[in-house]
């Protein structure tokens, strides 16, 4: 018996035959990208598809887009990206590194919370595309007696395509409750100074381990088509934009030290630029032999870091003339970076708790 059922009891001035209900408890819900169940053909088509059906991420008309992803893209994508995910993947585990850091992540901020504020509050994590669903773990949050959600995407900068359709998923699980708990959303923290700071240190001792220092740092933000910014009106590219002139000037430095991209360009269209995998290359050819490159929209290692910058992006500074790249990787369970999570986990707390 879990301690929730021990807990449960009977209402007060409830009949005695009325069904015992869970003590009520606060949920902190936490929620990243996702991930592949395997690295397997039908695992990664599972993946690829919920992901690329999203209409937050490809919002072509679903008649134009879905015969062009089920019968041209789902064909062959799924071989390469398992190629991918098996370069990087926690054979160990047997999950992809994005799941290994989450769990460490979500017990990080259980033990956080649980010294402030005992048994109260409940912290689980999900996936808005792959397992575990955002579905399964409200509806468990729910049934263990959570009256109340805060749901947290672990995404710094908000996209439509990261943060919104995260909540719409949110949404749609919270709507198959009978007996809904009261929800609340983090917002974007892109200007947090925990957050920034964070980073900050975590730049500061790479630069000090590196053999030699590099020319420039490359902050490499996820891309977005660059009509979603000029017809949509997404926030996306300003907050990335200020996040890396925070981060300059809390490292006290000049913009020839440091400078913004964006990467995973996918289909035809212009896309946020510039391209990280471009730009490394002018780096190289320009004289900048030495580069540092970080991910600040990622709060956890990842295909698009580990594979994507590591692999493909270090492969195009290479051989353009480039020397010494040096990955500076994600805050993942970093103590600072848990300890500016739980700072926007408490304030959003305010009034619940």
């Amino acid at each position: 018996m879990n301690s929730n059922a021990a807990d449960a009891t009977c209402p007060m001035h409830a009949q005695t035959d009325h069904p015992k209900v869970p003590k009520q408890k606060i949920g902190v819900l936490l929620s990243n990208l996702g991930t592949p169940d395997a690295t397997d053909y039908w695992s990664m088509r599972r993946y690829l598809n919920e992901f690329l059906s999203d209409q937050r991420v490809i919002d072509y008309p679903k008649w134009k887009w879905q015969p062009i992803l089920q019968g041209i893209i789902l064909t062959f994508r799924p071989s390469k990206s398992g190629a991918a995910y098996r370069s990087i993947w926690n054979n160990e585990a047997n999950e992809s590194p994005l799941m290994t850091i989450t769990k460490e992540q979500t017990a990080a901020i259980k033990a956080a919370l649980a010294e402030e504020f005992g048994d109260e509050v409940m912290v689980d994590f999900c996936m808005r595309y792959g397992n575990p669903s955002t579905k399964s773990k409200v509806q468990k949050l729910a049934s263990e007696g959570c009256s109340k959600i805060l749901f947290f995407p672990l995404y710094p900068q908000y996209a439509g395509a990261t943060v919104a359709t995260a909540n719409d998923e949110f949404f749609r699980a919270l709507m198959e409750e009978n007996w809904q708990p009261a929800a609340r959303t983090v917002p974007p923290y892109f200007d947090d100074p925990a957050y920034v700071d964070a980073l900050a240190q975590s730049i500061e001792r790479a630069y000090e381990a590196a053999e030699k220092k590099p020319d420039i740092l490359i902050c490499s933000y996820h891309g977005l088509p660059e009509r979603y910014l000029k017809e949509g009106g997404d926030p996306y590219h300003c907050q990335c934009r200020k996040t890396t002139r925070l981060l300059k000037e809390r490292l006290c430095w000049d913009d020839t030290q440091i400078m913004t991209t964006f990467q995973s360009k996918f289909g035809p269209e212009e896309w946020l630029q510039p391209y990280t995998v471009e730009e490394v290359a002018r780096q190289a050819e320009a004289g900048n032999k030495r580069i540092a490159v970080c991910a600040p929209a990622f709060s956890a290692d990842c295909i698009e870091t580990l594979e994507e910058i590591n692999e493909e992006i270090k492969e195009s500074f290479e051989h353009a003339g480039g020397e010494d790249f040096l990955y500076i990787p994600c805050l993942n369970a970093e103590p600072l970076h848990i300890k500016a999570l739980v700072d926007q986990i408490r304030k959003n707390l305010s009034g619940w708790i």
